[in-house]
């Protein structure tokens, strides 16, 4: 089976604020055959999982209204939540990367993403499971 076949069964949740951005990565997720869901803050990504929804990737914006990255990320760690998260931010700051990192993040990349920074991660993805 091809990698691209395995990345099918995968389901990412896209968590920004920015309805540009979180329709690009969709988009870019949806080309490596990743199925995809969108929500505009962390709040949202929490009540989602809340609801049963489950997902192998959530990309995890760091700077939203209502519940920022951080904020999130230490929920859904609090809930239980193994999922690989991905911190996404124009933030390159050590300090603040870390701070993020920190929440309970996988891993960090700035933006903006690419399909080969997005690839990459599905490829981890698909070999650690």
């Amino acid at each position: 089976m091809t990698s691209r076949n395995l990345s099918t069964q995968l389901r990412a949740l896209v968590v920004d604020d920015n309805m540009i951005n979180r329709k690009i990565h969709q988009k870019m997720l949806n080309g490596l055959g990743v199925e995809c869901m969108g929500v505009a803050n962390g709040k949202e990504a929490v009540d989602v999982h809340g609801y049963g929804q489950s997902f192998d990737l959530i990309l995890m914006d760091k700077d939203m209204p209502i519940m920022n990255g951080i904020e999130a990320t230490k929920k859904l760690r609090s809930m239980g939540i193994c999922s690989m998260i991905v911190g996404v931010s124009s933030r390159s700051m050590d300090v603040e990367i870390r701070e993020f990192m920190e929440a309970g993040l996988n891993d960090y990349h700035e933006k903006p993403l690419t399909t080969a920074k997005l690839a990459s991660i599905i490829h981890h993805i698909i070999n650690t499971k």
